[in-house]
C-alpha cells in the first residue's frame, strides 16, 4: 500500500463564516513579529501591501480590537490581545492536529484498505 497520510487545516471564523485566523493571517502575524513592519511581511509573503491590510482590518473589525499596533517610529507589532490570538491559535493546530493523527491513524492505518474493510 502507498503511504498515507493527513493533510488538514483550521480557521476561526464568527458566526457568518468570516474568518478571524487561519494559516495564511498566523503566518502574518508572525511576519510580523519578525519584521516589525507590515511592509516587511507583504514583501516576504510577496503579497501586496494591501492584500496584508485589508486582512489584519478584516480580523480586526470582526473582533472589534486592534491586533496589530502600527507606529511610525516603532514599527508594527502585535498587541497583547493579538498576542494572545496567535497563541491560541497555534494551540489549537497542534491540538488539532494531534487528535487528527490519532482519528486517522486508526481508521487508516490499523485498518488499512487492504483489508478489504
Amino acid at each position: 500500500m502507498v503511504p498515507l497520510r493527513l493533510k488538514s487545516r483550521q480557521w476561526v471564523v464568527d458566526e457568518e463564516g468570516k474568518i478571524i485566523i487561519g494559516e495564511g493571517r498566523r503566518e502574518i502575524f508572525e511576519n510580523i513579529e519578525k519584521t516589525g513592519s507590515i511592509n516587511q511581511t507583504a514583501k516576504v509573503m510577496k503579497m501586496s501591501y494591501k492584500g496584508v491590510w485589508s486582512k489584519i482590518k478584516a480580523t480586526e473589525n470582526t473582533l472589534k480590537m486592534r491586533v496589530v499596533d502600527t507606529n511610525k517610529k516603532r514599527g508594527s507589532s502585535l498587541t497583547e490581545e493579538g498576542k494572545v490570538l496567535l497563541q491560541k491559535y497555534i494551540e489549537l493546530k497542534e491540538q488539532c492536529l494531534e487528535s487528527d493523527d490519532k482519528v486517522f491513524k486508526a481508521i487508516f492505518l490499523e485498518n488499512p484498505l487492504e483489508d478489504g474493510k
